[in-house]
């Protein structure tokens, strides 16, 4: 099999350090102290699909230098480098240029490590060549679209299943959202069309759903985050996630919530729109701080997809049993397979909140999920 393979070295910078994203403030996310996340999430996967690999052999084609010929390298993979130059600094036409050379190259997958702006790139790209199939690792901020597997791990499956033909090809969706609007705190969220990839159930994340804004929806929420409220100690610290379900918590506690960023809420006050670097700084005692999280819709993950904020450092730091997670009986329904998932970018924080977890649904109602 012919795998060509992008990486996006930027991707996913502006997590940690609050940004939304990191589509036109690379400067500004290196100011903050943003490190590469892509670099690495390459390596995870091409080092498993390595281990991995069948005694049918894979052949990666790859961008040069930070943008996969490096990691391929570093992965002992026999690599085949795409005749293109590149900058210091890559751009959305690198990724255009190297979808073009990849197609012209006959490669039978292309694998990309980014995000949805990487996602858009290459179905731009592809308006005229041949439609070949796409997965994306997972590597940005928001990372909304259906062609991404869940985590590294999965993307190997899936690409392992793709070259022995148990995985079948289908029509998923690149969505991306407006990076302005979302840090004024507006959610705008497109589709801009579709990409053919391969699709293996349970690891492909799917399309992430907006909740329903319907009055029985806003009752499940209010009733949620009083029952949240009677969990917690009153001088408690609170690091609020994304989500409207967390923003009824902090209506409740009397202050006023970022509903697309994280916030700390303590002493009825609130400091908004907080990075990873701000909460480390503001938080005095870890045995009094209280994450709230509610996992996205349909893809039914907790960390690792526009709270990048809450880092592994921070989760360690407070532990799985002052987490709680809320969901309104809807949303946990329209889960893709009925589970929860992590990734955090850090092996150890995931292993620690694998297995199960409680989940508040209503007044004095909560259900087990499995964390995967």
């Amino acid at each position: 099999m012919r795998l060509g393979f992008i990486v996006n070295p930027i991707a996913g910078m502006g997590g940690k350090v609050g940004l939304k994203g990191t589509d036109d403030t690379l400067e500004e996310a290196l100011a903050r102290g943003a490190e590469q996340v892509a670099p690495s999430r390459a390596t995870e996967f091409l080092k498993k699909l390595k281990r991995n690999m069948t005694e049918k052999s894979i052949e990666v084609i790859a961008c040069p230098g930070i943008m996969g010929e490096e990691e391929a390298r570093e992965t002992d993979f026999h690599v085949q480098v795409l005749p293109m130059k590149i900058g210091e600094e890559t751009t959305a036409e690198d990724t255009k240029t190297a979808v073009d050379l990849l197609a012209g190259a006959n490669v039978d997958l292309i694998v990309f490590v980014g995000g949805d702006g990487t996602a858009k790139d290459i179905l731009d790209a592809m308006q005229d060549c041949r439609q070949v199939p796409v997965l994306g690792v997972p590597s940005g901020v928001k990372m909304y679209s259906g062609i991404f597997a869940v985590n590294p791990s999965d993307a190997v499956e899936v690409v392992l299943a793709y070259s022995e033909g148990r995985a079948e090809i289908t029509e998923l969706e690149v969505m991306d959202s407006n990076e302005k609007a979302i840090r004024r705190d507006v959610f705008e969220l497109k589709l801009h069309g579709f990409l053919k990839g391969p699709f293996l159930p349970a690891r492909i994340a799917g399309t992430k759903q907006v909740s329903p804004e319907t009055d029985d929806e806003t009752d499940n929420q209010m009733a949620i985050a009083r029952f949240v409220l009677e969990q917690v100690p009153t001088d408690a610290t609170w690091i609020l996630g994304p989500g409207t379900t967390v923003k009824r918590v902090a209506d409740l506690l009397g202050v006023e919530k970022t509903v697309l960023g994280v916030d700390i809420c303590r002493r009825k006050k609130a400091i908004q729109d907080v990075d990873e670097r701000r909460i480390l700084q503001e938080v005095e005692d870890w045995k009094n701080v209280w994450i709230v999280l509610s996992p996205i819709g349909h893809q039914g993950i907790l960390l690792g997809r526009g709270n990048q904020q809450i880092s592994p450092k921070i989760v360690k730091r407070v532990g799985k049993e002052r987490i709680i997670v809320a969901a309104t009986k809807s949303k946990l329904q329209n889960i893709s397979g009925k589970v929860l998932r992590v990734d955090s970018g850090d092996p150890e924080t995931d292993k620690m909140l694998k297995g199960y977890i409680r989940v508040i649904t209503d007044y004095k109602e909560w259900r087990l999920m499995q964390v995967q």
